[in-house]
């Protein structure tokens, strides 16, 4: 296939048809402007379009293909062939195409308000071809000096528009090389703004950067590029591209490393070529400093016992990550400074009087030792399950410090769990990103050399925390301040490699205390119930609650239909609960007809449909609209005012088609702009992923619970779904797929060395 732009012939300046029919040796031609993508492949370009061909009458035509690069408003030149597809009719089956400046005053005006010019929308479009006619785009590109010309375009908004062309043309150029090697245009567009003019340069002599620089870029889309520039299949830059790519994936699925059998199987898997080579190659990786090797103790048997020793992989970061946590927390632990030494000979009888005076409310005994070992020990973890008790303990903690004018700092990894904490403590809570004020490139304001002014440091929702982000905290507590680890070790472990709480409790060192006790009231939530009941491998009770409910149907698409109309009509009409604002639907996973992808498609044609006057921008296959609900799925350190982070949620608040801005009023309260360009660190969260929604806590949750999900349904991941929800519960599905959630237990530990560093055996 080729791409490219080319001036369309002089026509003169009356409007004539925009499109060309014919056949011949190339195949049918046919040229259209480019109305609306409907649907978009972002790994190989496949695209559904609908086009004008100029004949009137309003109707457009759908075309198919690899349309790479293409944007609504353009008009293409491409060759192909006809066909009809059994539901949608004719259409054009494109083999390739050109991109052609539109020579007519209607095409003109149509390509300057699709919005791929910065600083022009419809309505300046329009100015701008009344004033200008045929001419506009010889003016912009010639003389651009004369728009202030057309009325309320002024310097400002002139300048802005002038580079915003020379940068199309010159990403244009970028694009023709880029996508002449398949490379489709998300991808393409996030390599220009990495690399800019050196985009090709870099492809070419270098196109496994791409896998490390370019996010949403991985080894195997490198992989292609690497071919088709010529990169040999057994190309030791390309073996040694695919070994960290490898220990990505690991990462990816939670391991800080990868045992060295285990790593060049799995490389020699995705390479396919011999084991020989990737083993050669890894040696050498190895003596670069690529990556890390390192004897590690085996995973603990089930009968208590150390396994045999594996040679350990790791990628630079997470071993540093390791190494550095394990002893910043060892240092806390054994450091000669107490911030907090006033509580070592406390009269407790006194101070939890005092503290039952002003809560109300007398702790538990093991409330009780968490509230003093937190006060005591320099670090602690405080763990349990839903209504034993934590966030009341937390309070406790909390009120005691402060009655000693003790600084405290509160943090949570996601913005709703920082808001929970801030309402049950009174104090200020932040999340931990921007507790720590990250900077682009991932560095923190605050470090062992500029800690945090804090004598005592909670952090809740603990099991969320990677190994990344728990050493850019630990690196950050002042020596002698307390640090308190609050989570529920049994809901699932963080998104990002490592098991940091789990590893806190496996390390005797490490002073612990776990809630066992349900509370009376807690006992009456059929919510905590039931959680309960799932993690201790027993099947929810689904009869005769007013809060926890079962609508059992085995079909996905049944479940699908299903769990729209509960959250859309059945719990708002009896609940009297906002669908977009109290209820969140909880999938296992993204994929499926029952999965967070298809149905954001279906929660947002039912709560957020299309209307006049709403605002929208298409984007791929995606619409979005003002009112959408919204999630990051990157980490952009560049965003906002600290960064906006992988899971942060939002609504769509304003969509401005003459500046390509969309704006996202965070879940932090944050307003915070996207260019139209950037469109693709965003998805739809009206349905998430349970292990996204970790860390929230929802008035309402619905969880599709399908066989269509099998591998996904796990104990953990049931009960983590169940304990995000606050007063109510629905699950839709079978049965059967219900039944093997509970009884199916993780598949085990992650590959991690925390443990181990901390002391396993103490």
């Amino acid at each position: 296939m080729t791409t490219g732009i080319r001036p369309e012939a002089p026509r003169g300046a009356a409007d004539v048809p925009a499109a060309r029919q014919g056949g011949g040796a190339g195949g049918a031609r046919l040229e259209a402007v480019l109305e609306r993508i409907t649907y978009q492949n972002d790994e190989n370009g496949w695209t559904v379009a609908r086009v004008d061909t100029g004949r009137g009458g309003g109707d457009l035509l759908t075309v198919v293909g690899a349309l790479l690069g293409a944007q609504p408003g353009e008009s293409l030149r491409m060759t192909g062939r006809w066909g009809s597809h059994p539901q949608y009719g004719k259409q054009f089956v494109v083999d390739a195409y050109e991109t052609v400046l539109p020579a007519t005053v209607q095409g003109i005006r149509r390509y300057l308000g699709s919005g791929l010019i910065k600083g022009i929308g419809p309505r300046m479009a329009e100015r701008i071809v009344e004033h200008f006619g045929a001419a506009s785009l010889d003016v912009i590109e010639q003389d651009i000096a004369r728009l202030i010309e057309v009325p309320g375009l002024g310097p400002k908004r002139r300048d802005l528009i002038a580079a915003a062309w020379v940068e199309q043309k010159a990403i244009k150029e970028v694009m023709v090389f880029l996508q002449g090697i398949g490379i489709s245009t998300s991808p393409a567009v996030r390599i220009w703004k990495e690399y800019a003019e050196q985009s090709i340069t870099v492809v070419r002599t270098e196109p496994y950067r791409l896998a490390s620089d370019v996010w949403g870029i991985g080894f195997k889309t490198a992989d292609a590029i690497a071919q088709a520039v010529g990169i040999p299949h057994d190309s030791p830059q390309r073996v040694k591209a695919g070994l960290q790519y490898t220990l990505s994936e690991g990462a990816d699925n939670g391991n800080c490393y990868l045992p060295q059998d285990d790593l060049v199987a799995a490389a020699v898997k995705i390479l396919e070529v011999e084991a020989a080579l990737v083993r050669a190659c890894l040696d050498e990786l190895a003596d670069e400093e690529g990556v890390v090797r390192e004897e590690m103790p085996g995973p603990v048997t089930p009968s208590g016992s150390q396994g045999d020793p594996v040679q350990a992989v790791y990628l630079v970061p997470f071993h540093r990550a390791e190494i550095s946590l394990a002893g910043r927390v060892r240092a806390l632990l054994a450091g000669p400074d107490d911030r907090l030494a006033g509580f070592r000979d406390v009269d407790w009888d006194k101070a939890l009087g005092w503290l039952r005076s002003r809560t109300g409310t007398a702790l538990a005994p093991e409330q009780e030792a968490a509230v003093k070992l937190a006060l005591t020990e320099k670090v602690a973890v405080l763990t349990g399950g839903p209504g034993c008790g934590k966030s009341f303990t937390v309070r406790s903690v909390v009120e005691l410090a402060r009655a000693r004018k003790a600084k405290v700092v509160l943090a949570a990894p996601t913005g709703r769990a920082a808001k929970r904490l801030s309402e049950l403590t009174g104090c200020e809570a932040a999340t931990v990103h921007r507790l720590l004020e990250l900077r682009p490139g991932g560095d923190a304001a605050y470090d062992q050399d500029r800690p945090l002014d804090a004598d005592l440091v909670v952090v809740d929702e603990a099991s969320m925390l990677d190994l990344l982000l728990a050493n850019r905290l630990v690196k950050a507590v002042p020596p002698g301040a307390h640090l308190l680890f609050v989570g529920d070790v049994d809901q699932l472990p963080s998104v990002g490699a490592g098991e940091v709480l789990r590893d806190l409790l496996a390390a005797p060192a490490v002073p612990r205390v776990r809630l066992t006790q349900v509370f009376r009231q807690a006992q009456q939530s059929g919510v905590v119930t039931n959680a309960h009941r799932i993690n201790a491998g027993r099947p929810p009770v689904t009869d005769g609650l007013n809060d926890f409910f079962l609508f059992a149907v085995d079909e996905p698409e049944d479940a699908a239909r299903l769990t729209v109309d509960v959250v859309a009509e059945r719990i708002p009409r009896r609940f009297g609960l906002d669908p977009r604002r109290d209820v969140q639907v909880l999938a296992p996973r993204h994929g499926g007809t029952a999965g967070a992808g298809a149905l954001n498609l279906l929660l947002q044609e039912a709560l957020t449909p299309s209307r006049p006057g709403l605002a929208e921008k298409r984007f791929g296959g995606r619409v979005f609209r003002v009112g959408d609900k919204v999630t990051q799925i990157r980490n952009n350190y560049d965003k906002g005012e600290s960064g906006v982070f992988n899971g942060t949620g939002g609504v769509v608040t304003g969509i401005n088609a003459d500046d390509q801005k969309l704006t996202v009023l965070t879940e932090e309260d944050e307003s915070v702009p996207y260019d139209f360009s950037e469109l693709d660190e965003l998805t739809h969260a009206y349905a998430v992923t349970i292990h996204r929604s970790q860390g929230s806590e929802y008035p309402a949750v619905v969880v599709p619970v399908t066989m269509s999900a099998w591998m996904m349904l796990q104990r953990n991941l049931l009960y983590t779904a169940v304990t995000r929800a606050k007063k109510l519960v629905v699950l839709v599905g079978s049965r059967r797929a219900l039944g093997q959630a509970v009884r199916t237990v993780s598949a085990g530990r992650r590959w991690t060395g925390l443990d181990h560093r901390l002391g396993r055996f103490g």
